[in-house]
């Protein structure tokens, strides 16, 4: 009964983040699709030319095999030595599950599974996703927060004071409906325990990430440094591809603006962050100054180049690679 219950939350939790994408997507198409704005977005696109979109891929492809072989140097940290080959499939397997495709099960979910028919040591194989997505998130936010104070702490975003102080009344009357809300309804009690439930879980697995990662730091800095050269290399490509498509916006609002969405995209309230990352980076870049069309041009090519690179995953999938070798499979096979 109780695992019943489990799945039938697990399964309202989905259809919620399914309708939040369906919603946005709804939500752009009337936008787009008044005043003519689909031409200005047409436009913007027709500037970019093929082979440099495919160029600004295969750059995103190369440094997601980089960031597979942080993942294969926590790994090894733990004494667990799989392929680094087997490490970049599986990567890019989570990479097309999180990016590609509009399921219940996310890439990390995969990933921890796949990995620990390559192992023995099953706790370790898939508390280091943990620290790796953990990683990840961090840099982003540092480099999200960072960039601001040294580049743009000074810069006038387009919010006079009068109007950031109106929009924090108003999420802090938003958050206290909320919370009176979920304190009213019994519903609503349950999902708060649950929610601190996870939080405990997750700063439970912090701690221990800390005491098996604590005497290897140079592993853990390392993975930092990696993180942070490789971001700096995408967000440039994406720089690249605004110029091309007429935004004048300099590259330090880029290395705010993408870093920052990307942390505010782990949210789970949509699939994959859509449409939370799309609506924030857009709504950044109109705060610089940007206009709303070239805005969201540059933010749906950021999705497209996820989804475009995140393909070879699919192949992994459907070809068995993301398997031990003694149990992979030819394509076809049942």
């Amino acid at each position: 009964m109780g695992e019943q219950k489990k799945t039938n939350t697990q399964k309202l939790f989905f259809f919620l983040r399914i309708g939040f994408v369906a919603a946005a997507i709804v939500a752009v198409t009337i936008w787009v699709s008044q005043n003519n704005r689909y031409v200005i977005l047409g436009n913007s696109f027709a500037k970019m030319g093929p082979w440099f979109f495919a160029g600004i891929v295969g750059a995103f492809v190369v440094s997601q095999v980089i960031l597979a072989s942080r993942w294969w140097l926590l790994l090894r940290t733990q004494g667990i030595h799989i392929n680094i080959w087997a490490a970049v499939r599986l990567h890019f397997l989570g990479l097309f599950y999180n990016n590609a495709m509009p399921g219940s099960v996310g890439g990390d979910l995969i990933r921890a599974w796949y990995v620990t028919k390559h192992t023995e040591k099953k706790f370790e194989a898939v508390l280091s996703i943990f620290v790796d997505r953990f990683i990840g998130l961090l840099s982003s936010l540092m480099m999200a927060g960072f960039c601001y104070f040294v580049l743009l702490r000074d810069v006038n975003l387009g919010v006079s004071q009068k109007a950031a102080s109106g929009i924090l009344k108003w999420a802090v009357i938003v958050i206290a409906a909320i919370a009176i809300l979920v304190a009213a309804i019994p519903a609503g009690r349950k999902l708060a325990a649950k929610a601190y439930q996870h939080l405990v879980t997750f700063a439970k697995k912090l701690w221990t990430a800390a005491v098996l990662y604590g005497s290897n730091p140079l592993t853990i800095l390392a993975a930092f440094g990696l993180t942070f050269l490789l971001q700096g290399i995408v967000i440039t490509g994406f720089w690249l591809i605004g110029r091309q498509i007429g935004i004048e916006a300099g590259l330090k609002y880029y290395f705010v603006f993408f870093p920052l969405t990307w942390g505010l995209g782990a949210i789970p309230v949509s699939v994959g962050g859509a449409g939370v990352v799309e609506g924030g980076l857009a709504g950044l870049f109109v705060l610089a100054g940007v206009g709303a069309e070239q805005a969201l041009a540059i933010a749906l090519c950021q999705r497209a180049v996820w989804i475009v690179a995140a393909l070879p995953g699919a192949w992994i999938h459907w070809t068995g690679r993301h398997l031990p070798k003694e149990m992979q499979i030819e394509p076809g096979e049942n």
